[in-house]
Protein backbone atom coordinates (compact mmCIF):
# COMPACT_ATOMS: atom_id res chain seq x y z
CA UNK A 1 0.00 0.00 0.00
CA UNK A 2 2.94 2.19 0.81
CA UNK A 3 4.99 1.24 -2.61
CA UNK A 4 1.18 2.24 -4.58
CA UNK A 5 1.44 5.44 -2.60
CA UNK A 6 4.64 6.75 -2.88
CA UNK A 7 4.12 5.89 -7.15
CA UNK A 8 0.88 7.66 -7.03
CA UNK A 9 2.91 10.80 -5.72
CA UNK A 10 4.94 10.90 -8.74
CA UNK A 11 1.80 11.46 -10.93
CA UNK A 12 1.42 15.49 -11.66
CA UNK A 13 -1.55 16.54 -10.05
CA UNK A 14 -2.05 13.51 -7.70
CA UNK A 15 -0.94 13.99 -3.81
CA UNK A 16 -1.90 18.08 -3.78
CA UNK A 17 -1.12 19.65 -1.12
CA UNK A 18 -3.91 22.54 -1.90
CA UNK A 19 -6.31 22.33 1.55
CA UNK A 20 -9.52 22.27 -0.63
CA UNK A 21 -11.33 23.72 2.45
CA UNK A 22 -14.64 21.57 1.93
CA UNK A 23 -16.45 21.83 5.22
CA UNK A 24 -16.39 25.70 4.95
CA UNK A 25 -18.17 25.64 0.75
CA UNK A 26 -21.48 26.39 2.94
CA UNK A 27 -20.46 28.95 5.34
CA UNK A 28 -21.63 32.12 3.67
CA UNK A 29 -19.98 34.65 6.16
CA UNK A 30 -16.25 32.96 6.25
CA UNK A 31 -16.68 32.48 2.00
CA UNK A 32 -17.31 36.60 1.91
CA UNK A 33 -14.59 37.37 4.36
CA UNK A 34 -12.39 34.94 1.92
CA UNK A 35 -13.24 36.89 -1.34
CA UNK A 36 -12.73 40.06 -0.23
CA UNK A 37 -9.47 39.04 1.83
CA UNK A 38 -5.95 41.18 0.86
CA UNK A 39 -4.15 38.07 0.57
CA UNK A 40 -7.08 36.16 -1.78
CA UNK A 41 -5.71 35.41 -5.19
CA UNK A 42 -7.93 34.46 -8.17
CA UNK A 43 -7.39 32.12 -11.07
CA UNK A 44 -9.24 33.55 -14.03
CA UNK A 45 -10.08 30.92 -16.65
CA UNK A 46 -10.77 32.29 -20.47
CA UNK A 47 -11.99 29.06 -22.88
CA UNK A 48 -10.13 26.15 -21.23
CA UNK A 49 -7.21 28.50 -20.70
CA UNK A 50 -4.82 29.90 -18.00
CA UNK A 51 -3.50 32.91 -17.34
CA UNK A 52 0.24 32.67 -17.47
CA UNK A 53 3.64 35.20 -17.75
CA UNK A 54 5.18 33.50 -20.69
CA UNK A 55 5.64 30.22 -22.74
CA UNK A 56 8.78 30.26 -22.17
CA UNK A 57 9.26 30.71 -18.27
CA UNK A 58 5.47 30.63 -17.24
CA UNK A 59 4.84 32.05 -13.81
CA UNK A 60 0.69 31.90 -12.87
CA UNK A 61 -0.85 35.66 -13.18
CA UNK A 62 -3.24 35.17 -10.36
CA UNK A 63 -5.21 38.77 -9.56
CA UNK A 64 -6.60 40.05 -6.33
CA UNK A 65 -10.19 40.98 -5.93
CA UNK A 66 -9.86 44.53 -7.14
CA UNK A 67 -8.42 43.37 -10.65
CA UNK A 68 -10.77 41.02 -11.08
CA UNK A 69 -14.11 42.68 -9.33
CA UNK A 70 -15.41 43.71 -12.93
CA UNK A 71 -16.12 40.09 -14.08
CA UNK A 72 -17.61 38.49 -10.88
CA UNK A 73 -21.01 39.96 -12.33
CA UNK A 74 -20.77 37.65 -14.95
CA UNK A 75 -19.59 34.71 -13.26
CA UNK A 76 -19.45 32.51 -9.99
CA UNK A 77 -16.34 32.35 -7.70
CA UNK A 78 -15.75 28.94 -7.20
CA UNK A 79 -13.39 28.13 -4.24
CA UNK A 80 -10.44 26.30 -4.93
CA UNK A 81 -8.68 26.44 -1.15
CA UNK A 82 -5.63 27.21 0.74
CA UNK A 83 -2.30 27.07 -0.13
CA UNK A 84 0.46 28.19 2.52
CA UNK A 85 -2.19 30.10 3.80
CA UNK A 86 -3.27 32.20 0.63
CA UNK A 87 -7.26 31.18 -0.40
CA UNK A 88 -7.90 30.95 -4.12
CA UNK A 89 -11.07 31.26 -6.24
CA UNK A 90 -11.48 30.02 -9.65
CA UNK A 91 -13.00 32.91 -11.89
CA UNK A 92 -14.47 31.44 -15.53
CA UNK A 93 -14.22 34.39 -17.66
CA UNK A 94 -17.41 34.96 -20.46
CA UNK A 95 -15.88 32.80 -23.46
CA UNK A 96 -18.26 34.78 -26.05
CA UNK A 97 -16.21 37.84 -25.52
CA UNK A 98 -13.06 38.38 -27.82
CA UNK A 99 -11.76 41.31 -25.98
CA UNK A 100 -10.59 38.90 -22.65
CA UNK A 101 -6.47 38.40 -23.83
CA UNK A 102 -6.21 42.14 -24.72
CA UNK A 103 -7.76 43.41 -21.32
CA UNK A 104 -4.87 40.92 -19.06
CA UNK A 105 -2.05 41.53 -22.45
CA UNK A 106 -0.33 43.54 -19.92
CA UNK A 107 0.40 41.25 -17.07
CA UNK A 108 -0.01 38.00 -19.01
CA UNK A 109 -1.18 35.42 -21.85
CA UNK A 110 -3.93 32.82 -22.05
CA UNK A 111 -2.32 29.64 -22.94
CA UNK A 112 -3.15 26.00 -22.59
CA UNK A 113 -2.06 24.79 -19.04
CA UNK A 114 -1.35 21.48 -20.48
CA UNK A 115 2.28 22.22 -22.24
CA UNK A 116 3.29 24.25 -19.16
CA UNK A 117 2.35 21.91 -16.40
CA UNK A 118 5.87 20.66 -16.01
CA UNK A 119 7.43 24.27 -15.44
CA UNK A 120 5.08 25.44 -12.54
CA UNK A 121 5.37 24.50 -8.75
CA UNK A 122 3.27 21.81 -7.89
CA UNK A 123 1.43 23.58 -5.23
CA UNK A 124 0.82 26.16 -8.07
CA UNK A 125 0.07 23.87 -11.39
CA UNK A 126 -2.48 22.20 -8.69
CA UNK A 127 -4.63 24.99 -8.19
CA UNK A 128 -4.46 25.94 -12.04
CA UNK A 129 -5.65 22.91 -13.24
CA UNK A 130 -8.10 22.49 -10.84
CA UNK A 131 -9.83 25.94 -11.44
CA UNK A 132 -9.62 24.90 -15.46
CA UNK A 133 -11.78 21.65 -14.29
CA UNK A 134 -14.16 23.61 -12.17
CA UNK A 135 -14.60 26.37 -14.69
CA UNK A 136 -15.30 24.06 -17.72
CA UNK A 137 -17.82 22.25 -15.51
CA UNK A 138 -19.48 25.44 -14.98
CA UNK A 139 -19.31 26.18 -18.37
CA UNK A 140 -20.95 23.38 -19.58
CA UNK A 141 -23.89 23.54 -16.82
CA UNK A 142 -25.42 26.67 -17.38
CA UNK A 143 -28.74 25.32 -18.14
CA UNK A 144 -30.35 22.64 -16.06
CA UNK A 145 -30.54 18.77 -18.19
CA UNK A 146 -34.18 18.53 -16.52
CA UNK A 147 -35.67 21.73 -17.88
CA UNK A 148 -33.28 23.72 -20.02
CA UNK A 149 -33.65 26.68 -17.21
CA UNK A 150 -30.60 28.62 -15.90
CA UNK A 151 -28.58 27.47 -13.04
CA UNK A 152 -26.94 28.97 -10.11
CA UNK A 153 -24.25 28.45 -8.53
CA UNK A 154 -24.07 27.74 -4.88
CA UNK A 155 -22.34 26.15 -2.11
CA UNK A 156 -19.13 27.64 -3.07
CA UNK A 157 -19.95 26.45 -6.70
CA UNK A 158 -19.62 22.73 -6.16
CA UNK A 159 -23.15 22.80 -6.58
CA UNK A 160 -25.65 24.29 -9.71
CA UNK A 161 -29.36 24.64 -8.62
CA UNK A 162 -32.07 24.56 -11.39
CA UNK A 163 -33.55 28.48 -11.13
CA UNK A 164 -37.21 26.81 -11.87
CA UNK A 165 -39.11 26.72 -8.57
CA UNK A 166 -41.21 24.02 -9.93
CA UNK A 167 -37.59 21.90 -10.42
CA UNK A 168 -34.62 22.75 -8.63
CA UNK A 169 -32.79 20.10 -9.86
CA UNK A 170 -29.06 19.82 -8.45
CA UNK A 171 -26.04 19.08 -10.35
CA UNK A 172 -22.44 18.49 -8.52
CA UNK A 173 -19.40 17.82 -10.38
CA UNK A 174 -18.30 14.75 -12.06
CA UNK A 175 -14.95 13.14 -13.21
CA UNK A 176 -15.27 11.00 -16.32
CA UNK A 177 -13.12 7.60 -15.43
CA UNK A 178 -10.77 6.15 -17.71
CA UNK A 179 -8.02 3.33 -17.68
CA UNK A 180 -4.99 3.37 -19.27
CA UNK A 181 -3.07 0.29 -19.47
CA UNK A 182 0.40 -1.00 -20.12
CA UNK A 183 0.15 -4.64 -21.25
CA UNK A 184 3.39 -6.62 -21.34
CA UNK A 185 4.44 -9.57 -22.51
CA UNK A 186 7.45 -10.78 -20.56
CA UNK A 187 10.02 -8.34 -22.41
CA UNK A 188 7.53 -6.81 -24.81
CA UNK A 189 5.55 -4.38 -23.80
CA UNK A 190 2.35 -3.32 -26.10
CA UNK A 191 2.44 0.17 -27.46
CA UNK A 192 0.03 2.38 -29.91
CA UNK A 193 0.05 5.91 -31.63
CA UNK A 194 -3.02 8.04 -32.55
CA UNK A 195 -2.85 9.43 -36.09
CA UNK A 196 -3.56 12.91 -34.68
CA UNK A 197 0.25 12.70 -32.54
CA UNK A 198 3.10 14.12 -33.61
CA UNK A 199 5.12 11.99 -35.95
CA UNK A 200 6.73 8.89 -33.33
CA UNK A 201 4.77 9.23 -30.33
CA UNK A 202 3.55 6.21 -28.89
CA UNK A 203 1.71 5.26 -25.76
CA UNK A 204 -0.06 2.53 -23.91
CA UNK A 205 -3.95 1.97 -24.19
CA UNK A 206 -6.67 4.07 -22.40
CA UNK A 207 -10.20 4.45 -22.87
CA UNK A 208 -13.13 5.76 -20.86
CA UNK A 209 -14.68 3.28 -18.68
CA UNK A 210 -18.69 2.60 -19.55
CA UNK A 211 -21.70 3.28 -17.45
CA UNK A 212 -22.51 -0.50 -15.73
CA UNK A 213 -18.89 -1.42 -16.12
CA UNK A 214 -16.23 -2.69 -13.89
CA UNK A 215 -12.75 -0.87 -14.45
CA UNK A 216 -10.84 -4.52 -14.83
CA UNK A 217 -13.39 -5.21 -17.47
CA UNK A 218 -12.78 -1.26 -19.15
CA UNK A 219 -9.36 -2.64 -19.26
CA UNK A 220 -10.25 -5.99 -20.98
CA UNK A 221 -12.52 -4.42 -23.61
CA UNK A 222 -10.48 -1.41 -24.62
CA UNK A 223 -7.44 -3.45 -25.24
CA UNK A 224 -9.37 -6.00 -27.18
CA UNK A 225 -11.73 -3.31 -29.09
CA UNK A 226 -8.67 -1.31 -30.09
CA UNK A 227 -6.00 -3.94 -30.84
CA UNK A 228 -7.25 -7.22 -31.01
CA UNK A 229 -5.11 -8.37 -27.72
CA UNK A 230 -6.42 -10.29 -24.91
CA UNK A 231 -5.01 -9.74 -21.39
CA UNK A 232 -5.02 -12.52 -18.77
CA UNK A 233 -4.38 -10.30 -15.18
CA UNK A 234 -4.73 -6.81 -14.47
CA UNK A 235 -3.11 -5.00 -11.36
CA UNK A 236 -3.27 -1.44 -10.56
CA UNK A 237 -0.20 0.86 -10.38
CA UNK A 238 -1.46 4.58 -9.72
CA UNK A 239 -4.51 6.99 -10.31
CA UNK A 240 -4.15 10.74 -12.33
CA UNK A 241 -6.52 13.40 -12.27
CA UNK A 242 -6.03 14.72 -15.92
CA UNK A 243 -8.56 17.43 -16.09
CA UNK A 244 -8.26 18.51 -19.52
CA UNK A 245 -11.45 18.63 -19.56
CA UNK A 246 -12.37 16.37 -17.11
CA UNK A 247 -11.03 12.69 -16.63
CA UNK A 248 -9.55 10.65 -13.62
CA UNK A 249 -6.92 7.96 -15.34
CA UNK A 250 -7.07 4.49 -13.29
CA UNK A 251 -3.33 2.97 -14.56
CA UNK A 252 -3.43 -0.51 -14.59
CA UNK A 253 -0.07 -3.07 -15.87
CA UNK A 254 -1.76 -6.30 -17.31
CA UNK A 255 -0.13 -8.94 -18.50
CA UNK A 256 -0.96 -10.53 -22.05
CA UNK A 257 -2.84 -13.38 -23.39
CA UNK A 258 -2.37 -13.25 -26.74
CA UNK A 259 -0.05 -11.41 -28.92
CA UNK A 260 -1.98 -11.00 -32.63
CA UNK A 261 -2.55 -7.14 -33.15
CA UNK A 262 -5.39 -5.53 -35.29
CA UNK A 263 -6.72 -2.43 -35.06
CA UNK A 264 -9.98 -3.31 -34.87
CA UNK A 265 -12.24 0.25 -34.19
CA UNK A 266 -9.90 2.36 -35.90
CA UNK A 267 -9.22 5.07 -33.10
CA UNK A 268 -5.20 3.67 -33.58
CA UNK A 269 -3.39 4.71 -36.50
CA UNK A 270 -0.85 1.51 -35.38
CA UNK A 271 0.22 -0.68 -32.81
CA UNK A 272 3.55 -3.21 -32.22
CA UNK A 273 5.31 -4.73 -29.98
CA UNK A 274 8.55 -3.66 -28.68
CA UNK A 275 11.05 -5.26 -26.28
CA UNK A 276 12.92 -2.73 -23.51
CA UNK A 277 16.27 -2.95 -26.03
CA UNK A 278 13.85 -1.93 -28.95
CA UNK A 279 12.88 1.16 -27.15
CA UNK A 280 16.48 1.92 -26.14
CA UNK A 281 17.33 2.20 -30.07
CA UNK A 282 14.37 3.63 -30.93
CA UNK A 283 14.85 6.07 -28.69
CA UNK A 284 18.08 7.07 -29.73
CA UNK A 285 17.48 6.74 -33.03
CA UNK A 286 14.79 9.34 -32.60
CA UNK A 287 12.03 7.35 -33.79
CA UNK A 288 10.21 6.92 -30.64
CA UNK A 289 9.06 9.57 -28.67
CA UNK A 290 6.98 8.26 -25.05
CA UNK A 291 5.06 10.33 -23.32
CA UNK A 292 6.44 13.29 -21.42
CA UNK A 293 6.84 12.74 -17.28
CA UNK A 294 3.19 15.74 -16.69
CA UNK A 295 1.15 12.28 -18.27
CA UNK A 296 0.52 8.55 -16.01
CA UNK A 297 1.24 6.70 -19.63
CA UNK A 298 4.72 7.82 -19.12
CA UNK A 299 4.34 6.54 -15.63
CA UNK A 300 3.67 2.89 -16.72
CA UNK A 301 5.87 2.96 -19.14
CA UNK A 302 8.87 3.78 -16.84
CA UNK A 303 7.88 1.16 -13.91
CA UNK A 304 7.39 -1.41 -16.63
CA UNK A 305 11.18 -0.30 -18.61
CA UNK A 306 12.76 0.14 -15.16
CA UNK A 307 12.25 -3.58 -14.49
CA UNK A 308 14.14 -4.90 -16.88
CA UNK A 309 18.73 -4.74 -17.84
CA UNK A 310 18.47 -1.99 -19.73
CA UNK A 311 19.01 0.90 -17.13
CA UNK A 312 16.04 3.80 -16.19
CA UNK A 313 13.77 5.07 -18.47
CA UNK A 314 14.70 8.73 -16.88
CA UNK A 315 18.39 7.69 -17.52
CA UNK A 316 17.73 7.03 -21.25
CA UNK A 317 15.92 10.05 -21.74
CA UNK A 318 18.42 12.14 -20.47
CA UNK A 319 21.26 10.76 -22.27
CA UNK A 320 19.23 10.80 -25.53
CA UNK A 321 18.94 14.87 -24.79
CA UNK A 322 22.35 15.66 -24.00
CA UNK A 323 23.46 13.73 -27.39
CA UNK A 324 21.07 15.77 -29.57
CA UNK A 325 21.66 18.64 -27.78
Amino acid sequence: MIDHFQRSALNFFAASPVDRQALMRRDAGWLAEQLHADATRFVPVWRAQNLITSESEPEAVLPTYNEIEVYLDQSSPILLGQLDGTTYFALGLPAQDETIPEQFNPVGIFRDLRLQTDKLPVGVADILVFGKGMAYWHQRHRYCGDCGHPTQSQEAGYMLECTSEECQAKQFPRMDPAIIVLVYDGERCLLARQPTWPEGRYSVVAGFVEPGESLEDAVLREVAEETNVTVSSVHYHSSQPWPFPSSLMLGYMAQAASTDIHLNDAELEHAHWLSRADIVQRVKDRTLMVPPPISISHRLIETWFNQGNQGTLSDLLKETNKINN
